[in-house]
């Protein structure tokens, strides 16, 4: 899903900013999957997993679908390839937008574990 990007810096400050929000949605994400997880008796590996997918799926699939396209469609004219580029935001920095988000994805995960009552740092509490 594409969000508005415009008001994104440009380059490694666009890539952090991208993958700020990754991490956030997977952190959220994580709380909700978890949620439902302890409910239904799951491990935390479908949590996780589900949470991996949903959280790309909203974030990463937008600029992940531009890499794709630039570099393996068939652009027949340069006007088509310059309309192509001009609704996207920073091409140049794209892919570096991309890793960051799903490092940001991975990131949001980890900390959502780390969060939780029942995993991470909840964890530590207990055994003491």
């Amino acid at each position: 899903m594409q969000y508005d990007q415009t008001w994104m810096g440009y380059g490694i400050v666009g890539g952090l900013q991208a993958g700020a929000i990754a991490a956030l949605a997977a952190t959220l994400l994580f709380g909700f999957f978890h949620w439902l997880g302890r409910r239904n008796g799951w491990s935390y590996g479908p949590q996780i997993g589900w949470t991996f997918l949903s959280a790309a799926v909203l974030t990463v699939s937008g600029d992940l679908w531009n890499l794709f396209y630039f570099n393996y469609a068939q652009l027949q004219s340069l006007q088509l390839l310059k309309a192509k580029l001009a609704m996207v935001h920073d091409p140049d920095g794209i892919g570096l937008r991309v890793l960051c988000e799903f490092l940001g994805v991975g990131v949001g995960i980890a900390v959502g574990w780390l969060l939780s009552p029942h995993g991470g740092l909840g964890h530590f509490r207990r055994n003491k």
